[in-house]
C-alpha cells in the first residue's frame, strides 16, 4: 500500500549546543519518505532519537526502523502498541502519513497554519560559561522574549544564581517569566536547599531537578517545593498507560513537558495530556533538536491544542544544513507563513558521511 524510503542525514549545528550530557556539534536523523505508488503522492517525516537520552537510541536503530517501515508498507497502518518502545520511529511515521494525507505541510487547519496566529515560545539559554550565558540572556531580552528558559547545572550554582539575579534586576516576574532546567543536576539531599535559593527569583518552574528514576524522592520534592516542578526526562521510556498512571500518581508533579519524539509520538503525547489533565497536572510541548521537518510537525500539532503557556519550539533553527521551511520567530512567537513556497524536498539526500 505504501513505499517507504529511509534517508539518513547528519545535521550540523550553527554553534555547539551544550546540554547536561555534553556538547552537540552534529546530530544524526533519519528522514522517511512515504509514497502512495498509485498516485505518487508522498509525505515526509523525521526520526530523531537523541544520543544517550531517547529510550530507542539503539545500536541497530536503522535496522529496527527498516523493520517497522516494512510492516507499515505491508499493512498500510501504524501498529501503535508495537511501536510504543520506539517513540522517535513512531513520530516519524505518524508525521509522514499526516503530511501524505494532508497533501501539504499545513498538517492541520488552525489559525497557526493559516498564518493568522503565532505560538508563544520561550527563549532558550544554552549551557555555557558565565560570560556566554550572560550574553545570550541579554540577547533574548533585547529580542523581546517574555519567557526565558535557562539551562542550569553546568557551572557553579552561585554563578547561576547571579545570572538569574541579573534578569530580575531588570525585569519583574510580570515582565519576564523565568524557567530553569536542571536536567537532573541536583541530588535528592541538596535539592530542597537549592530550590529554596532559586525561589527568591519568582520562577515559573524548574524542569527535572533530580535525575530520572527516583520516583519517591521526586514525589517528596513535588509535595514540598516552593515553586512548580516539571518532569521531562522522567517520562522517557514510560510507554504504557499503566506505567504513565503509576508515575503521575506516585510523583504528582505540577507540570509535565512533552516531546513527541521522546514521549510516544503525537499519540503517546496526547495520552500523557489526557492522563495529566485528569489529575490537575499542567503541560507544555517542546521540540527535541529536530530539523525543521520535525519542528513543523510538532508546531502544527501543538497549535491544535490551543496553547496559552509559552512552548519550547525554538530549536529547529539551529542547523547549517536545515531544510528551508516557512517557519520564523517574530518577537516571542513562532509563526508559519502559508504563502511561502513549499520546501524543496529534493534536498533531502544523505550527506557524504551517511552514504
Amino acid at each position: 500500500m505504501y513505499k517507504i524510503q529511509i534517508i539518513p542525514k547528519t545535521l550540523h549545528f550553527k554553534q555547539p549546543a551544550g546540554t547536561s550530557r555534553g556538547v552537540y556539534t552534529t546530530r544524526k536523523v533519519w528522514y522517511l519518505r512515504i509514497t502512495e505508488p498509485e498516485t505518487g503522492h508522498y509525505g515526509i517525516g523525521e526520526c530523531a532519537p537523541l544520543p544517550a537520552l531517547s529510550c530507542d537510541d539503539l545500536p541497530d536503530y536503522e535496522n529496527l526502523l527498516a523493520t517497522q517501515c516494512k510492516k507499515v508498507e505491508e499493512s498500510g497502518i501504524i501498529d501503535y502498541d508495537t511501536l510504543r518502545p520506539y517513540p522517535s520511529m513512531l513520530f516519524g511515521l505518524e508525521t509522514a502519513l499526516q503530511h501524505l494525507h494532508a497533501g501539504s505541510i499545513r498538517l492541520w487547519e488552525t489559525p497557526f497554519s493559516e498564518g493568522r496566529q503565532g505560538i508563544p515560545i520561550n527563549g532558550l539559554i544554552w549551557m555555557g560559561n558565565f560570560d556566554e550565558m550572560y550574553r545570550r540572556i541579554e540577547e533574548k531580552m533585547r529580542l523581546g522574549f517574555r519567557c526565558i528558559k535557562v539551562k542550569i547545572g553546568a557551572i557553579e550554582f552561585e554563578k547561576e544564581l547571579k545570572l538569574l539575579a541579573h534578569i530580575r534586576e531588570h525585569f519583574s516576574p510580570e515582565q519576564i517569566e523565568l524557567r530553569v532546567d536542571a536536567n537532573g543536576a541536583f541530588s535528592p539531599s541538596d535539592a530542597p536547599e537549592k530550590l529554596d535559593a532559586l525561589s527568591r527569583f519568582c520562577l515559573h518552574s524548574i524542569e527535572q531537578p533530580i535525575r530520572a528514576g527516583q520516583w519517591t524522592a521526586m514525589g517528596r520534592l513535588c509535595a514540598h517545593t516552593p515553586f512548580p516542578i516539571a518532569l521531562d526526562e522522567e517520562l522517557i521510556g514510560i510507554n504504557t498507560v499503566a506505567r504513565k498512571i503509576e508515575l503521575l500518581e506516585t510523583i504528582r508533579p505540577q507540570y509535565i513537558i512533552l516531546k513527541p519524539s521522546l514521549h510516544g509520538g503525537m499519540k503517546g503525547a496526547a495520552e500523557w495530556i489526557t492522563l495529566a489533565s485528569q489529575r490537575g497536572i499542567g503541560y507544555w510541548i517542546t521540540s527535541a533538536l529536530e530539523s525543521n521537518v520535525g519542528l513543523n510537525a510538532i508546531a502544527q500539532w501543538c497549535a491544535t491544542l490551543n496553547p496559552t503557556l509559552p512552548q519550547g519550539l525554538g530549536t529547529g533553527l539551529l542547523f547549517t544544513n536545515n531544510i528551508d521551511y516557512p517557519l520564523h520567530i517574530k518577537g516571542d512567537c513562532l509563526w508559519f507563513n502559508p504563502k511561502s513556497p513549499a520546501p524543496d524536498f529534493t534536498t533531502i539526500q544523505p550527506n557524504a558521511e551517511n552514504k
